[in-house]
Parts: C-alpha cells; structure tokens; sequence
C-alpha cells in the first residue's frame, strides 16, 4: 500500500485533508468528505463528549486533554466544518454557558470570563482565539490584548507576569496560529499582519530551534513530533504555520526541513514521537514509536510547500 492509500484508508479527519493538500481532489469530493467529521469517526466521538452545560468533562480547562479547550482545538484541528449544525450547536453551547472558572478548584476574578472572552495567558488566549476565529466567533477584543503584549523581540511569552523579558517559541506559535486564524475570519488586517511578521521574524531569526545567540539547539524536544501537539512547539509545527500564514520557504527554514526528512522512516512514513502526558478521550495513532498519519500527512504538506516533495 502507497503512503496516500494508507493515508485515505483512515477516519474522514484526515482523508479530507489529504484529498484538499495532497491528491487535489475537486472541490466538492473534498466538502463531501469533510462533512463526515461531523457525524464518524473521531469528530463524532468528540462531539458526542459534550455536556449540556457545554462543557467536556466538566471543565473549562485543565492539565489534561479531556477538557472543552482541547475538545475544541481538536474539532478545528479536524477541520469540522463550521457551518455544520453540529459545529453550531456546540460552539452556542460554550458561549452560552462556559467559563473559565467552570470545574476550576478555586475561581480567581478572571476565571468568571466567558470562555472566549480568554484567560490571562497569551499561550492560551492564542489557542482561544485560533478556534473562536476558526468556528465564527468574534475574537476582535482579545487579538487587541494579544497584540499589546507581543514584546519587543517580536514574539510572546506566557511567563511575563513572572517576570520574563524575552520571549518564547511555545507561547509565540499559539499566538501566531490565532493571529492567522483571526486575519482569515475577517478577511485581512494590515496591523495583525504586521504582528505576525514580527513573530515569524522571531522565529526565522532562530532557525526555529536554534538559540540566536550561541545556535544551540533551544530543546532536543523539539527535534521529534507529536500529534496532538497541545501547547507545545516543535520544528514541524513551526514549519506548518508558515506554510499556512503563504510564507516562502527561505534559507533559514532549510535545516529544519532537512530534520523533517531525516525523521521519516524507511517506509516513507512518520512516526509518532514525544507523545505529551495526559489523560485522551482516545487515541488516533497506533503509539509512540509507530508510524503516524498526522505526522506524515503534516510532513508531506510541509515537503510539498518546501518544493522537496517527491
């Protein structure tokens, strides 16, 4: 079986994606696909997971992946159509009911925000926005705070109110993914673009993984590739937000590439690897160490975009 095939022999989250990136199928076979997330698979069970309340399991947020802010960011990352029904309703749901005290031990001021009003933290107000902008929501209120807080070297940092004066690549990636996702939503904005520059110049400046003052390698970590990736960056993830943001691959972006393929295996395909601690609803890969088809789906989209597909 070729990569494709074993690619489109799985749930309709991904055979959508490969058929719209890989295979260019016509527009309408892949709308059709699509729509399944909807109603099989693994954006079916999701959805079924919701509460009344609006929430999954029973939390607004938590250090899990079982809650409604991972729930969520994984209906977008399935690519669940927003104008479906189901999409609708769920999203109604969260606005209607959820905050961020919801399942909370202990509500500080903040936490009585609507869900997507955001929290205090830009890593998570970055992923916040990216699903409200993705799912119709209008997310204007909290870009703005977002773009106050980018810092001077271009990027943000989750731990300013810590004391942090520099920013960092996992912060910055959340925030660069919503910036986009909200530009997408309203049809463009010149200062969110402008935002975004300044971020992706931040990480360009570091080859995406490399310190700009001694080219070390920042985290080993971020060398291996994870699906889900949550909040956390790596190379790839990198990688897939400038293809996405229409960024032409440069001269700084060639290492990281180069790691990309040096992570595939003899059968062509990627494997899943540093797989982040929590609790799942389920599991979408075989395990760690296995092939993966989000990361050879997200591999080849990032070859192709960087002209070195096969």
């Amino acid at each position: 079986m070729s990569v494709i095939d074993w690619l489109l022999d799985s749930d309709p989250a991904i055979r959508w994606q490969v058929m719209r990136d890989l295979v260019n199928e016509p527009a309408d076979v892949v709308a059709a696909e699509r729509s399944k997330v909807a109603t099989e698979g693994w954006g079916a069970r999701v959805l079924a997971l919701q509460a009344p309340d609006g929430l999954w399991a029973g939390k607004a947020w938590d250090h899990d992946w079982t809650d409604t802010f991972h729930a969520l960011e994984l209906l977008r990352r399935f690519g669940l159509d927003p104008a479906s029904e189901q999409a609708q309703h769920v999203v109604s749901r969260v606005k209607e009911y959820v905050t961020w005290g919801d399942g909370a031990p202990f509500v500080a001021p903040w936490a009585r925000n609507p869900f997507f009003a955001g929290e205090v933290e830009p890593c998570i107000n970055g992923n916040v926005v990216a699903t409200g902008a993705y799912f119709g929501v209008d997310m204007a209120p909290l870009v703005e705070r977002l773009l106050g807080e980018q810092l001077p070297d271009g990027g943000w940092n989750c731990e300013v109110e810590n004391g942090a004066t520099v920013s960092s690549f996992g912060t910055t990636i959340n925030v660069l993914e919503g910036l986009l996702q909200h530009e997408r939503a309203i049809g463009g904005s010149a200062e969110v673009a402008a935002a975004r520059g300044r971020g992706e110049d931040y990480m360009l400046e570091r080859r995406l993984f490399r310190r700009k003052s001694t080219g070390e390698v920042i985290d080993p970590d971020w060398l291996q590739f994870s699906f889900p990736t949550w909040y956390f960056y790596d190379v790839l993830r990198g990688l897939e937000y400038l293809r996405a943001a229409g960024a032409r691959p440069d001269p700084r972006v060639a290492e990281a590439i180069t790691i990309v393929e040096g992570n595939r295996g003899a059968d062509g395909r990627w494997p899943l690897q540093n797989v982040h601690k929590g609790e799942s609803h389920f599991e979408m890969d075989a395990g760690e160490g296995q092939p993966s088809r989000w990361n050879t789906l997200r591999a080849l989209r990032v070859a192709d975009w960087a002209g070195r597909s096969e």
